[in-house]
């Protein structure tokens, strides 16, 4: 069974967006019609089914323009490789500002997109953990991952933002406890934490929906996630237990414009409104109830009591941020590699 899986797996993954895989790219408009084209990571498809026929009514009511959508949800950082190699998507939901810096570098993304309310994000999370119903392995923090008998799923970094801020969550909880040990060399320490932890990996899937359609499928004890994948899924019924870490990252993904492509396409103004009320609190309370942490602060105050609250909460910020996150972690010869070699 779990060849058969990773067969489709791997069959998946090479697909690109014009395949229509991981996209809706067969909406057409009619004349007095406009086409908005949505490159979003693969996590958010369940939320946009419901905000884009949202806005959909919205703008036909505020100006009396039908518009319709074409869509395409991929792993976030493929998802920006494929919007720089050509993808012309007007707008963009990506997992973490690290693949929109990427779309700034290459000029398809304004350098002023943070200047949107909460700095351009649109939605929080957190990283926490999914077990089987009733925790059978008693899975309580980062450091039973490193058990002999925990089979352990993140997807990969190369590909996917959610692992991205998976690893760095499990990286910073070991910081954070080596440095309350007063351990000589925290970051040392937190490596051969991460490296642990890595030992026990199942399989590095392609996206963040993609290790939760493994988990889903039987595959592992544990996942590594963003809370909102396990809170929409228990929501619906499904019997998993989540677990919070002590210390763990907050999350936050961020939504923008795709400046080159839209000024082309003529649609900036229409993907800058889609932007806008993404902000918005009726689509602020649509993220909500598929597990999303709020940014719209007024939203945030009437939803928070939902949300677990870790004590040791911390923020990119406190790794150093992530331009040096990126060097530290994820550069040719960063600490995710050195884990990956065996270093």
């Amino acid at each position: 069974m779990l060849a058969i899986w990773l067969g489709l797996t791997l069959l998946t993954g090479c697909f690109s967006p014009a395949d229509g895989d991981e996209a809706d790219l067969t909406a057409a408009a009619a004349p007095g019609e406009r086409t908005l084209v949505i490159g979003a990571y693969s996590v958010v498809k369940d939320a946009m089914g419901e905000l884009l026929p949202a806005f959909q009514e919205h703008w036909l009511q505020q100006t009396g323009e039908r518009i319709v959508f074409q869509e395409s949800y991929e792993a976030s950082g493929t998802q920006a490789r494929s919007i720089a190699g050509g993808f012309e998507a007007d707008v963009t939901l990506l997992a973490l500002e690290g693949d929109m810096d990427k779309l700034v570098r290459s000029g398809h993304v304004s350098p002023d997109w943070k200047k949107q309310p909460a700095g351009g994000m649109i939605t929080r999370s957190i990283v926490v953990l999914g077990t089987r119903e009733g925790n059978p392995k008693g899975i309580q923090d980062f450091e039973d991952l490193t058990l002999d008998d925990v089979r352990v799923l993140y997807p990969n970094p190369k590909t996917s933002g959610g692992a991205q801020w998976d690893i760095n969550a499990i990286y910073g909880a070991g910081l954070r406890k080596a440095e309350a040990e007063g351990h000589p060399d925290p970051e040392a320490a937190a490596k051969q934490f991460l490296k642990q932890v890595h030992h026990n990996i199942e399989s590095l899937d392609k996206s963040g929906r993609a290790s939760m359609a493994a988990f889903e499928y039987g595959v592992g004890d544990v996942i590594v996630t963003y809370e909102n994948e396990l809170l929409a899924r228990v929501a619906k019924g499904v019997p998993y237990d989540i677990v919070v870490p002590e210390d763990t990252i907050l999350i936050e993904n961020p939504a923008a414009v795709v400046q080159k492509y839209a000024q082309e396409r003529g649609t900036t103004d229409l993907a800058e409104a889609f932007v806008s009320y993404l902000h918005a609190p009726a689509a602020q309370e649509t993220f909500v109830k598929h597990g999303f942490r709020p940014v719209n602060p007024k939203t945030w105050d009437q939803t928070q009591q939902q949300f677990a609250k870790p004590t040791g909460l911390f923020r990119i910020e406190d790794l150093g941020g992530w331009d040096h996150v990126r060097e530290k972690l994820y550069s040719k010869r960063g600490i995710w590699y050195q884990v990956l070699a065996g270093i």
